[in-house]
């Protein structure tokens, strides 16, 4: 494809919300235009890369081979954008424009506060675009170009092109209801292999909390009783909370919970290596004054 037209630097953003979504709804939603308006918008990029960006029919929304190549120009695109703004708006002394940002819920409530706090009244013109969700995606979104910052935990060393800041430490811990009588949880692990077995624990799908907790057992020599996996901390305080069985969280996400009175920490030996939590930004990204405003904070 020749991308030697100059496209509007809206469509480019309203065809990234879109490749990001898949969905027309909810990028117009996110966009505030209508979808016909966003439909248009996409059409006529269409047209002018000579290029479909997009398969659509009644079901699905999905992006073409060439739609996934021309989103890593649009990502450049829009990133050389407000570089090239805050570059011949320097005289005035105040940095404008918008950077994305990933956390979970948790991180939202309790980190991100604190650092908004302290951004905004040094940077009243940076638009924060804000995404929630699962803390385990947190570093590839990042490094899929979604997103241009992300509150992360460090899985042990970061990704080949990506910078970690450490920001605060929380150890991970193993958490029953108040009210669970009929299971017995064992408080020193090594002591107590048969009760361990007994145990049914409720725990992420996967990432980094899992891997850890996966090789307590293995190293326990016993094979967990799963009842349940799922994604997101927040899902399983709440199931715990319910007594249906024993989970494994960041304590950070106890502490900002609304259901932290239902919920014990179980004293478990040996204990897990704690979650070291942080900023996570492509290195590349850091040449955006935006981002490095942040990150500098």
């Amino acid at each position: 494809m020749n991308y030697t037209v100059l496209v509007n630097i809206r469509s480019l953003q309203h065809f990234l919300t879109l490749a990001e979504l898949l969905h027309f709804g909810q990028a117009s939603a996110a966009s505030n235009i209508s979808i016909s308006a966003l439909s248009r918008n996409i059409r006529q990029l269409e047209d002018e890369v000579g290029a479909r960006l997009f398969d659509r029919d009644n079901r699905a929304v999905t992006l073409t081979s060439a739609g996934a190549r021309f989103q890593d120009y649009a990502k450049s695109a829009t990133r050389q954008w407000r570089v090239i703004c805050h570059e011949l708006n320097e005289t005035r002394g105040e940095l404008q424009g918008e950077i994305s940002l990933y956390c979970s819920v948790t991180a939202s409530h309790s980190i991100l506060f604190d650092l908004l706090n302290r951004f905004r009244p040094d940077y009243p013109g940076i638009e924060i675009k804000l995404h929630t969700g699962d803390p385990e995606l947190a570093i590839s979104r990042v490094v899929a170009g979604q997103e241009e910052i992300a509150i992360a935990a460090l899985p042990g060393a970061p990704p080949r092109g990506v910078s970690f800041k450490p920001i605060t430490e929380s150890p991970l811990v193993f958490i029953a209801s108040n009210h669970l009588e009929h299971v017995v949880v064992p408080a020193v692990g090594r002591k107590s292999k048969k009760q361990w077995a007994e145990v049914p624990m409720i725990l992420s799908e996967g990432g980094l909390a899992r891997a850890r907790v996966n090789e307590w057992f293995k190293n326990l020599g016993v094979s967990p009783r799963i009842y349940a996996q799922v994604a997101g901390n927040e899902a399983i305080v709440s199931m715990v909370s319910l007594g249906l069985g024993v989970g494994v969280v960041p304590k950070i996400v106890l502490d900002n919970s609304p259901l932290a009175d239902r919920i014990k920490i179980v004293d478990v030996k040996p204990r897990l290596a704690p979650y070291d939590l942080g900023l996570v930004v492509l290195k590349r990204n850091l040449d955006n004054p935006l981002v490095n405003a942040f990150w500098s904070l």
